[in-house]
């Protein structure tokens, strides 16, 4: 290699082509390791050693940077430096052993059951076409757990699927395909938007949700569409797409308890990752209970 920068080049289009990480994880990747070549400065990555390395993320941490900040930003080092090993461009991985500070676990925010139904009431916004369509994602977001790109990326062939056999098959990271079955209400909201839709998408248009110039729907529309019901329907904070994902699961481990079939429906690769709705489920214990038990406040 080069230089840093002509290193970094090819490591994130080993990501992007070979292990075909989503555009999103790769952007992140690169903006960690452009941390790492401004911190080095002058120093070469093959002379950087363990104790430049903690003292890059005490200065990252001093500038306001979050323990979960922290601990992603230097596996995306110790990954890099993984790869720079088996380039021979460099001897030891200085990332070894070095650890990122520990910040408060925080829960994943959801609304409560009444606040969803709020969400999914109708608005009238006078463009009943749009009225339609936003229906139907927030409904879709609600009813089967999808995260935001996973719902960007649906197309008409999905409207089949979840029509007739009450199931939608998702593309999720790293490219893995799972089928999420889909809600009666989100059917019918979804039975809604397809009589309307080909009146706004363009010719040819495959994606499922279009906006108004007739391709397909940005992320970041979806999150200001979702916002804006949020505020027109008076609900109290920020809402957006992942809040809904985190309600779907919240609400559905604390009816059913069955914690196994919460991670399949959101894509989790570990178990692990979804056990933090249990702590969820005993907020919400804790709640009701510090509410109605006559002794809870002595």
């Amino acid at each position: 290699m080069n230089n840093a920068a002509q290193a970094v080049v090819a490591y994130l289009a080993e990501l992007s082509e070979q292990r075909r990480l989503s555009p999103h994880t790769v952007s992140n990747y690169r903006r960690d390791l452009e941390k790492l070549i401004a911190a080095a400065g002058e120093t070469s990555l093959a002379e950087l050693q363990v104790h430049q390395i903690r003292r890059f993320v005490a200065q990252l941490h001093g500038k306001g940077l979050s323990g979960r900040s922290l601990a992603r930003t230097l596996s995306a080092w110790r990954g890099f430096f993984s790869w720079l090993g088996e380039h021979d461009a460099v001897a030891l991985n200085p990332c070894e052993g070095v650890r990122s500070p520990k910040s408060p676990r925080l829960l994943p925010k959801a609304l409560s059951v009444d606040e969803s139904a709020r969400l999914l009431e109708p608005v009238d916004e006078g463009d009943q076409v749009l009225a339609l369509r936003d229906t139907a994602i927030f409904e879709l977001f609600y009813s089967s757990g999808l995260r935001l790109a996973e719902l960007a990326a649906l197309d008409c062939d999905a409207l089949d699927s979840a029509l007739h056999e009450g199931e939608v098959r998702v593309l999720g990271k790293r490219s893995k395909a799972r089928l999420v079955p889909v809600g009666s209400k989100a059917r019918e909201a979804l039975a809604a938007w397809a009589v309307v839709r080909n009146s706004l998408a363009a010719v040819e248009e495959k994606a499922l949700f279009v906006g108004r110039r007739g391709g397909r729907l940005s992320h970041r529309m979806i999150q200001e569409r979702l916002a804006l019901r949020a505020v027109q329907l008076g609900l109290p904070r920020h809402v957006h797409p992942h809040m809904l994902r985190h309600s779907f699961a919240s609400h559905l481990l604390q009816s059913s308890g069955d914690l196994r079939a919460v991670q399949e429906m959101l894509g989790h690769a570990s178990i692990a990752s979804t056990q933090v709705y249990t702590h969820l489920d005993f907020q919400h214990l804790a709640t009701v209970y510090d509410k109605a038990h006559p002794r809870a406040k002595h």
